[in-house]
């Protein structure tokens, strides 16, 4: 490799393991440059204006990871964190990705993408951020939050999925029944959560 892309891979390091284009050129990067070490396979474009360095390719969950990277305020969700949190065996055609009320977000071509959008007020209930082995990250609801969002959306996302969810939630060795109850009654979803209890409690 010669110096001199040694010396944009290592600024590029200093990003992440993925990062945005307008990062890379607020970093000093020209976009000749940017260009060059895409050509020259030394980074992957993985989605548009977004890139990672090929050095660190082959991180799980990465259209997790590009999708947030596209739309940094926003929160994996629904369908694809029921899967992540291992509460379903569907595997989604689409990201599944709710940003909150009134913001603004980019149509994502690829990977194909399902935005939800939830209310501005209890947007960060539940919201975590994962970090990936290599120091990718993302942001998802947690597993209650996942919970009562599939009953929240039951009638989009079928009642069938919402009750599978919350027993695979309750097989957990230790589930949190008390704060899962907290957040269906923060969300408004206390009356379909608690009845799906009761019965799969029975």
């Amino acid at each position: 490799m010669i110096p001199r892309q040694t010396q944009l891979l290592d600024q590029l390091r200093q990003l992440g393991p993925v990062f945005q284009s307008r990062e890379a050129v607020d970093a000093g990067l020209a976009w000749r440059d940017l260009y060059r070490l895409r050509d020259e396979r030394l980074i992957i474009e993985l989605s548009r204006g977004v890139y990672q360095l090929a050095e660190k390719a082959g991180a799980g969950n990465i259209d997790f990871v590009v999708v947030c990277g596209r739309v940094p305020h926003g929160m994996i969700c629904l369908n694809s964190a029921l899967t992540y949190w291992d509460l379903s065996d569907e595997i989604p055609r689409e990201i599944h990705l709710a940003v909150p009320r009134g913001s603004h977000w980019p149509t994502i071509d690829y990977p194909p993408t399902k935005v939800h959008v939830f209310h501005a007020d209890t947007f960060d209930l539940g919201r975590i951020e994962v970090r990936l082995e290599r120091g990718e990250r993302f942001s998802i609801t947690d597993r209650e939050r996942t919970v009562v969002d599939a009953f929240r959306f039951r009638r989009r996302i079928g009642n069938d999925l919402a009750n599978r969810a919350l027993q695979r939630y309750l097989d957990d060795q230790w589930p949190k029944l008390a704060r899962l109850v907290e957040l269906a009654r923060e969300l408004r979803v206390t009356g379909p959560v608690m009845t799906a209890l009761r019965i799969l409690q029975s």
